[in-house]
């Protein structure tokens, strides 16, 4: 991470502490000042903020942003366990989409958007309604770290995930199952197929070095399925 972010995120720290009352930052990590409630709720001031991306945040922020980096989470592992009412799919036939559950020896891999200024209101309100209100995830403070920092120095950033107890939450199945409830969904941001081949294009591209067999059995499964859906129509 430059310096010069890392700087700015160290004022935000010390502006906020002093905000909470605290007399010191020394040794104090950003969770411990801050709760992902409290940033969402506004009751924070924050010149700057990372966002980490492990879904379709990696190739459709759809928000304005400072700069992005590549990079992984330690401890999760992406899952197509959530499912999806709104964006890839309905009521009666859910889609698929990624969660993190919680792995200590996982890590993910994605995209952290940093966000300055008056970006931090707007893409906290934009990504509020896109992942909380229609997605059903809650947020949480995570360490990033950025693939081209040598010093593998973690940024503190704010990721949306979905936990077992929502009740759009899925749970494990079978690649062949998940893919075939993808290959068959669609909701009104578009396919569910389109999730899934823009997510595993981005790993492709972007993280060419990082094998993510879960991702990839799945798009095997659901391409597998393409053929006979194209016949039946």
């Amino acid at each position: 991470m430059h310096r010069a972010k890392q700087n700015g995120l160290r004022y935000s720290i010390f502006t906020t502490a002093k905000q909470l009352g605290s007399n010191s930052v020394r040794g104090i990590t950003l969770p411990t000042i801050m709760k992902p409630k409290d940033i969402i709720a506004g009751k924070t001031s924050l010149t700057s903020l990372w966002i980490f991306g492990y879904g379709s945040l990696v190739w459709k922020p759809d928000f304005k942003y400072k700069s992005s980096q590549v990079g992984y989470i330690h401890g999760y592992k992406r899952r197509f366990w959530h499912g999806d009412n709104f964006h890839r799919g309905n009521d009666d036939l859910p889609g698929r989409v990624v969660t993190l559950i919680e792995d200590d020896d996982a890590t993910t891999w994605g995209v952290a958007f940093e966000v300055t200024g008056s970006q931090v209101e707007e893409s906290l309100k934009y990504l509020n309604v896109r992942e909380a209100v229609c997605g059903g995830y809650i947020t949480k403070l995570v360490d990033f770290i950025p693939e081209d920092d040598q010093s593998n120095q973690t940024q503190q950033a704010l990721l949306y995930i979905a936990t077992p107890d929502n009740p759009l939450f899925l749970g494990p199945a079978s690649p062949e199952v998940i893919g075939h409830q993808i290959a068959t969904r669609q909701g009104k941001t578009g396919h569910n197929l389109e999730y899934l081949l823009r997510l595993a294009e981005f790993m492709r591209r972007s993280c060419p070095h990082v094998d993510d067999p879960h991702l990839f059995s799945i798009e095997a499964a659901a391409l597998a399925l393409v053929p006979y859906l194209l016949g039946a129509q």
